[in-house]
């Protein structure tokens, strides 16, 4: 029986565990972050995977960093046949990396060489890709450039997100990782080298890009308002006040007006003026302090009266 250390934090892990150890894997740990500070309240919260793992009874390892820590220490002497990562959030040195047989494997979400770092799925939508998919590779010291196992692909529709993208892409990963590891063990595989050509990298989000600019044409605001939903949020500001936008619709009219200007309002939708004299529909909104509501909600209940000619996102 293959003896596996699996390494992940979010909720795109778990299916890929559970897959694991339905599978009859001998899981001997699983390795997450720690606990964290979640919400308002700061509620410390278990990542998703060590809840999955705790469910199963298996032993969980939280080093806040696993480059000379203790728990690498008890990794290397649990002495696993192979490393499995997904979404794990640190990198792994290189003596760690050599310990399994057959070495330490990761399930990436995109078609490596496009799109290494921490936010591939991210990065995908805010791009206007029409498709991603997910790449079973070794692990390198380097971020995400190891040679490719396996790799396979999933088109990506306009109803997609980032958590509907998440969903569909851990389910992929889970079912590409249980074709390659038996392939792998009986040495069936030949590694495919990344063409370092054509590498592009995702790295984390940062504050100032979940910040609308107008100046983009409606279908590019549109694929950052769904490369941001539900987290980290794309945002703008009205009257001076943060409003989160999270669903729009581009239209295919066009206007003269300066980029970021209010040019209708219906009982169901606002119109915005974007670059390109194109026209982008805002259809749920949150603002400040307030819940998501439609934006027929927003209308009824407006503090101010809301007008053409208003502007949007002025004071970002």
């Amino acid at each position: 029986m293959t003896k596996i250390v699996f390494m992940g934090t979010p909720a795109f892990s778990v299916p890929i565990l559970e897959a694991l150890i339905e599978e009859n894997y001998e899981i001997l740990a699983v390795v997450t972050q720690p606990d964290r500070p979640v919400g308002r309240k700061k509620i410390l919260t278990p990542p998703p995977v060590k809840e999955a793992a705790l469910k199963h009874h298996l032993k969980v390892l939280q080093p806040e960093k696993i480059s000379g820590s203790p728990e690498m220490a008890e990794i290397i002497e649990l002495a696993p046949d192979l490393i499995v990562t997904a979404a794990f959030g640190q990198f792994l040195p290189t003596k760690l990396l050599e310990v399994p047989k057959y070495r330490a494997i990761n399930v990436h979400a995109s078609l490596l060489p496009k799109y290494r770092g921490g936010a591939p799925v991210h990065y995908s939508l805010i791009k206007g890709e029409k498709e991603t998919g997910v790449s079973i590779m070794y692990m390198e010291k380097k971020m995400d450039a190891g040679d490719i196992l396996n790799q396979r692909s999933l088109p990506i529709t306009r109803a997609d997100d980032v958590g509907t993208l998440f969903d569909r892409l851990s389910v992929l990963g889970r079912d590409l990782l249980l074709e390659t590891i038996p392939e792998l063990i009986a040495g069936n595989i030949q590694p495919i080298k990344q063409d370092e050509e054509k590498v592009t990298y995702s790295p984390n989000i940062t504050r100032e890009e979940e910040v609308i600019d107008w100046n983009k044409n409606a279908t590019e605001i549109d694929c950052q308002v769904r490369g941001m939903r539900p987290w980290p949020g794309a945002y703008t500001t009205l009257g001076g006040n943060r409003l989160k936008i999270w669903a729009v619709t581009p239209t295919k009219k066009e206007t003269k007006a300066e980029p970021g200007t209010i040019i209708t309002i219906e009982p169901t939708s606002i119109a915005v003026a974007c670059g390109a004299n194109t026209v982008l529909e805002l259809n749920e909104i949150q603002p400040a302090g307030k819940g998501r509501l439609s934006v027929e909600e927003y209308l009824r209940g407006v503090g101010h009266k809301l007008e053409v000619g208003e502007m949007v996102g002025t004071n970002d």
